[in-house]
């Protein structure tokens, strides 16, 4: 029987560092263990999936030297192994697992970035423990990773499927067993219908009790039939369900924006409510695809531009009441130069909008909420304002670009002592059309 590599990391995500991943991230321990849960088996997936990578197997040869095990909440979301890791195994897609888990934990984006960092590094270090220890080369490595893929997908929680995780056309490379099935009802028995006939006869005939026994009969079979109806209608209303893909906004709920010790969320607008399914579409740019919400940042962006609305306005005042929210950008915990998985994509849309329109210019704004200094949420927001404005110019659209700026709470609704989920509306990054 072939190793479980699950079985190797289980040990590096017990009920301790639950724990201390829930106080850190503001989460429920029940939300962490059920991400964790999810997360697991779709990196070891993405590992299998990929068990003859170069890059996955250095990684791997060199992470039993890397300490990366030592300090699993200090170190995973800063290592560069770890990042470089998840572009090689999901690129692109990274942003799709990090909503599903999300939507299917009940957590933040942020939390859910975070655990998928620290679950990988995980199990990178724990899987080069084993290959360290057992003296496994990269072939040897790339075998027992080979080995993962008749079981991972068996390994998904109830209610989760590869198919459900948000990663397109990329879901196809496993060659599972069983990589398309449905989450399966488990049947229903039949019910046991005991027909109990008295032994003493009543009335004054004792043949009776034989007559009626044959009325019994009857529900015998009828009332199974029913049953089965039934059951067949209900299968048939849940096979009438389209699959569809979904990608969950949802406010940051773990901390404050000056807390180094909690995550800033500056992208979700909707966090005061309930979380919003959006659909995943294509953006026309031009002729050109990009991946984004319908009626999101870029879909609003790109419909101003080509209705000549930049074009038309006089001034800079034409425009400055009205800001595009990000829908998923995301900084890391404590940091304005550091992006959470996932976020870069929308910058590159961004950064492609402009080149399509080489005469518009843009604003960046920063936003916090009301909780903290005001100085600081001000050098904070302001910050990661620029952080974006430089990012841009390394794509060779800085001249577009012409100011970037952090507001504070200036701007903030909600008030300091609201839950953290009403005040995560005020965290945002924004863009806006400038002269």
């Amino acid at each position: 029987m072939s190793l479980n590599v699950i079985d190797l990391i289980k040990g590096q995500l017990g009920p301790a560092l639950v724990s201390q991943a829930a106080s850190q991230l503001g989460e429920s321990e029940s939300g962490i263990s059920k991400a964790i849960g999810g997360l697991l088996p779709a990196v070891v997936g993405g590992l299998a999936n990929n068990a003859d990578n170069p890059g996955v197997l250095d990684a791997i040869s060199g992470a039993s030297s890397s300490g990366i095990l030592g300090n699993l909440l200090g170190n995973s979301s800063n290592n560069s192994i770890i990042s470089t890791l998840l572009s090689s195994i999901f690129g692109d897609k990274i942003g799709g697992l990090v909503n599903s888990i999300a939507t299917f934990a009940g957590i933040s984006n942020n939390s859910s970035s975070s655990l998928l960092n620290l679950v990988t590094g995980a199990t990178l270090g724990s899987v080069g423990k084993y290959a360290a220890d057992n003296n496994l080369d990269k072939s040897g490595i790339s075998g027992l990773l080979n080995d993962q893929k008749g079981i991972i997908s068996t390994l998904l929680p109830a209610g989760l499927s590869l198919a459900s995780l948000n990663i397109g056309d990329w879901a196809k490379g496993y060659k599972f067993d069983n990589d398309n099935d449905a989450i399966k009802t488990p049947p229903q028995e039949e019910p046991k219908i005991e027909v109990t006939r008295s032994t003493t006869p009543t009335g004054t005939n004792p043949d009776r009790n034989n007559e009626s026994g044959g009325g019994g009969s009857i529900w015998k079979w009828l009332l199974p039939l029913l049953l089965l109806i039934a059951a067949a209608y209900f299968l048939w209303k849940q096979c009438e369900k389209k699959e569809t893909t979904t990608t969950t906004v949802a406010g940051d709920s773990t901390g404050t924006p000056m807390d180094t010790a909690t995550a800033v969320s500056p992208a979700d607008t909707a966090a005061a409510m309930p979380a919003t399914t959006k659909t995943d579409e294509n953006i026309d740019l031009n002729g050109t695809i990009l991946k984004g919400y319908k009626g999101g940042m870029e879909d609003q962006m790109i419909a101003f531009l080509k209705s000549d609305g930049y074009k038309n306005a006089k001034d800079d005042a034409a425009l400055k009441d009205k800001w595009y929210d990000f829908d998923h950008v995301n900084f890391k915990m404590g940091s304005s130069t550091e992006l959470e998985a996932g976020s870069q994509g929308q910058l590159e849309n961004l950064s492609a909008i402009l080149k399509a329109f080489p005469d518009a210019k843009i604003k960046i704004g920063g936003y916090t909420d009301k909780v903290g200094n005001e100085a600081n949420n001000v050098k904070l927001s302001t910050a990661r304002a620029t952080f974006i404005k430089d990012w841009l110019g390394k794509q060779g659209v800085g001249a577009q670009v012409l100011e970037a700026e952090g507001y504070g709470s200036k701007f903030a609704t909600v008030d300091a002592k609201a839950s953290d989920a009403e005040r995560a509306v005020d965290r945002k990054m924004a863009v806006r059309f400038a002269k």
